[in-house]
This record gives C-alpha cells, sequence and structure tokens, in this order.
C-alpha cells in the first residue's frame, strides 16, 4: 500500500493527513497551530508543519506530498533566500488604500479582463504595493516573492538560507501552481501578467527558470496539475526523509475543490469564520463589479468565488446573546416557521464584502411582540446567514455558472437546522458530505496523482441530502431588509 500525505496551511494551524494512494482510505493525521494575526513569520509555519508531520506519525513510509495553503499571504525574499519581513497574510487589510490605487491606476474593467479580478486588499499585489510605498527599504532587497504554499514546498525540497537548509538560496527553484497564482492579481489566463506586477511593486518580475539568475524579482514557476516539483533531500532534523516527490500545491479553496471532488455543476458552500461560495467551471471568468474572483483551480479548470466575512460567526453571536449553545439554537431555530413570522437578520457584523460594505453593521428586521421570541431570532440567525452565502451564489450565476447542486461544508453544516434551513433558502438541490479536513485532502489528491500519473477518483461519503423545500419569501424579505438597511446598493 503506497501512501501520500496532504498539507493543509491554513490560517490558524497545519493539519497533515496520511492516506492511501489507491483508496483515500485515512490512515494517521497530525496537527499544530499558527500564531494568530495578520502578519505572520513564515518561520512559524515551517516549524508547525515539522511539529504537524511528527504528529502524523512522519513520513518514512510516505512516497509523495503536496502543500496547500492560505492564498495571497506576501512572502518577500531576498538574494540570500531569507525573509524580508513578516508575511502579509490575505486578512490584513492595511493594503485597501493600495488596492484602490491599483484599480484607479489600471481600470476594474481591465483588471478583470486580464486577471479575472478586481484587486482588493486581500490580493498579493496590493501588499506589494503597500510594501512599496510603506517600507521601500524592504521593497529595495526583494528579489523573489513567494506565496505560503510555495515557500513551504521549497523548503520542503530543501532550499532556504545556506545556513538552515542543505541545497540553499536557489531562488530560480521556486514552484507554485495556478490556483494559488491566480489570486496575485498579476497573474491570468494566459500566465503571469509581469506589467501588472511591477506596477504593484515598481520592479521588474520574471517567471523563474530552473538553474536561471536574473536581476529580476523572481516569480514562482507554475506548474499543471499532476506536475511534481521536484523531490525532498534529507532533513532530519525537521523529519523530512529524501526521496518523497511534491506536488504542486494549491490555494486554499481550490484544495478544498479536490478533495471534494468537485466538478462542473457543482457549487461548493463553506461556512467558516467566514464564508466562500465557489464553483469549477470549464472557463475562466471576470466580474468588472468585483464580487466575483476569477481564480483557477487545481485540476486545470477554473474556480469563479465569493467571500464574505460574516458566516460561523454570526451564529457563534447568536448563542451568546441567547445564553444557549449551537445545538440548541438549531433546535430552537426548527420551533419557528420559515421566515420566522417576519424577524430578518441583515448579518453584516463585522462589516461586509459581498456587497462590498466595509462599515456596515448588523441589523434586526421587522420584529414584533409575536417574534421577539428566542426560536423567532435563533431562526433569523441561521436564515440570515444563508441568504447572505445564496446572495454569492447569485453573483457567481450572473457570470453564467450553472448550479447542478450544492456541497455544503463547515462544521456548522453539520448543524440539522442548519441543513434544512438550506434546503429552503437555496434554490438548488444541497448535498452534506461528511465531515473532514478537505483543503489537505485536496493535497494528498495532488500527491497521489505525481504519484501515480493520474488523477485518482476517491469517493466522498454523504451524511445528509435533505429534501428541495425553496421559500422564497425567506429571501425576498431578507432583500427588502439589505435595502431597508443599506439604501446605497440600489
Amino acid at each position: 500500500m503506497a501512501l501520500v500525505a496532504g498539507v493543509d496551511s491554513s490560517t490558524q494551524s497545519c493539519k497533515v493527513v496520511i492516506k492511501d494512494a489507491d483508496t483515500g482510505a485515512l490512515v494517521r493525521s497530525g496537527r499544530a497551530s499558527h500564531p494568530d494575526g495578520t502578519s505572520v513569520d513564515p518561520a512559524a509555519w515551517w516549524s508547525a508543519l515539522q511539529t504537524a508531520i511528527a504528529d502524523a506519525g512522519g513520513l518514512e513510509d510516505v512516497a509523495a506530498i503536496s502543500i496547500a495553503a492560505q492564498q495571497h499571504g506576501m512572502v518577500v525574499l531576498d538574494r540570500d533566500g531569507r525573509v524580508i519581513r513578516d508575511a502579509l497574510l490575505w486578512n490584513d487589510t492595511r493594503s485597501a488604500d493600495a488596492a484602490a490605487a491599483l484599480i484607479a491606476e489600471v481600470g476594474a474593467a481591465d483588471y478583470a479582463q486580464r486577471t479575472g479580478s478586481v484587486p482588493v486588499a486581500s490580493f498579493t499585489a496590493t501588499k506589494l504595493r503597500w510594501l512599496r510605498d510603506a517600507e521601500p527599504e524592504h521593497a529595495a532587497r526583494v528579489a523573489a516573492v513567494a506565496l505560503p504554499h510555495d515557500w513551504l514546498s521549497w523548503r520542503l525540497r530543501g532550499y532556504g538560507p545556506a545556513d538552515e537548509s542543505p541545497l540553499g538560496p536557489d531562488l530560480s527553484q521556486l514552484a507554485t501552481d495556478r490556483s494559488d497564482a491566480s489570486g496575485t492579481s498579476y497573474f491570468g489566463p494566459n500566465g503571469y501578467d509581469l506589467a501588472l506586477f511591477e506596477r504593484a511593486l515598481g520592479k521588474p518580475g520574471i517567471e523563474a527558470t530552473p538553474g536561471s539568475t536574473s536581476d529580476a524579482v523572481i516569480l514562482p514557476r507554475v506548474l499543471g496539475p499532476g506536475e511534481a516539483m521536484g523531490t525532498t533531500v534529507a532533513q532530519p532534523a525537521a523529519g523530512i526523509p529524501a526521496g518523497l516527490i511534491v506536488g504542486p500545491g494549491a490555494g486554499d479553496n481550490a484544495g478544498a475543490a479536490l478533495g471534494l471532488g468537485a466538478d462542473t455543476g457543482d457549487i461548493v458552500v463553506s461556512i467558516g469564520t467566514s464564508g466562500t461560495v465557489f464553483a469549477v467551471t470549464s472557463s475562466p471568468t471576470a466580474d468588472t463589479t468585483g464580487a466575483v474572483a476569477g481564480f483557477a483551480d487545481a485540476s486545470g479548470q477554473s474556480l469563479p468565488l465569493v467571500a464574505t466575512l460574516n458566516a460561523a460567526r454570526v451564529l457563534d453571536a447568536m448563542t451568546r446573546l441567547l445564553g444557549v449553545d449551537h445545538i440548541t439554537l438549531g433546535t430552537l431555530a426548527l420551533e419557528a416557521p420559515a421566515g420566522a413570522d417576519g424577524a430578518v437578520l441583515v448579518p453584516y457584523f463585522e462589516g461586509e464584502r459581498t456587497p462590498n460594505l466595509p462599515e456596515a453593521k448588523a441589523t434586526l428586521h421587522g420584529l414584533t411582540l409575536a417574534n421577539t421570541r428566542p426560536a423567532h431570532i435563533a431562526r433569523a440567525a441561521i436564515e440570515g446567514m444563508l441568504c447572505a452565502l445564496a446572495d454569492g451564489l447569485d453573483a457567481v450565476r450572473r457570470l453564467g455558472v450553472t448550479a447542478g447542486r450544492i456541497l455544503l461544508i463547515g462544521g456548522a453544516a453539520q448543524n440539522e437546522a442548519v441543513q434544512q434551513i438550506a434546503a429552503q433558502v437555496f434554490d438548488v438541490p444541497v448535498v452534506i458530505p461528511s465531515p473532514g479536513e478537505y483543503v489537505a485532502d485536496g493535497a494528498a489528491v495532488q500527491a497521489a496523482w505525481v504519484l501515480h500519473g493520474s488523477r485518482p477518483s476517491w469517493q466522498v461519503a454523504t451524511v445528509a441530502t435533505p429534501a428541495p423545500n425553496t421559500q422564497p419569501q425567506i429571501r425576498e424579505a431578507y432583500r427588502a431588509a439589505v435595502q431597508a438597511a443599506h439604501p446605497e446598493l440600489g
């Protein structure tokens, strides 16, 4: 039995799954925490990866490994392969003004046409512009720009500063994949847009070619699906054996889509701290409004994606308000009728990204003496959270994406009330896959892909398929409440 490893280096933690390369069966797993914050020393990720590998029983019997990770993070390296400053993560918003400046200079329509997306503060290009303007002494030292997953893969293969790695600082060996590169705002359907990169950092860039040297800033070589980065060399102190094949890696959402086996017609709705709605499509998308990011997926197709700031945290807030746990919140919600007798929560607790309302606050509409009850408030909370995600689905479908079914994932998706209410809010069938580490699972799929030369077909179990029961009045009331709270949306 050949074994493969998949890694999810997320914002909060590093997870490692070891799987049977033929069946996808989980053999063992491990994890380690990441530090809090919106800027992090990448060395913490490297340390956490080593800890998680050890927690998973090591890699001595593993044949291939691949790393998926949080998108967009800016890792800047000097000529000696050293990290110049802490990496700015996707959730670091100090580059919001830089995003606005880039859009003003290039134009939203031009960005969408060239890269599939309009820059927002989370994207790498905006962080590079911020670095150029706020820390010019650091920008002047930049010799290479990497993303979290490709920097980790580079270190895994034995590269890095000369005093920390066996192979030294060969920047030409940096490599990435389409999905992660597509979140930079300087990569599009035809590869890197080097003019947009130079506009961001103020220095010319070039895609890495192994063994070559250049005075331009090195950008990781972009690998195709199933293409290996190379193999590991022995790093005994890090628990890395020699000879592991290293897969191309992926951004986190692309990794999840691969781990779920999502294909054309599937819409993945993920209820995490924030929410995401994304689809696998056969052709690229471009949304000039900026609502939908036109990313690439990890299988050679495209991954249009909408992100919302408020998802599971909506339910967390309501459990605190009502003094109940999540199970009881769901039980209460099912005691109230669809539509909560007119009570509507617009759940913009932390502002919102979709729609773009960064200063918004949550509002509770339509309260009466009859519906100001725990059950109705609980129902309004779940409906509001799901309606916000349904707005994301609408944005994706406006680009011509077909929705055949929804794969609802995330911890909250296991709540029976969330499942039943989702079947009432969404107008396409809802499927609840079994809980899993789908980002790490997708990386494991890649590892098996590079090991065997073809994409494996691992089965994903389903735990629930709630009967379709669309109740249009839920979203009608929600739209009216959003309009009342935010008339500027038109």
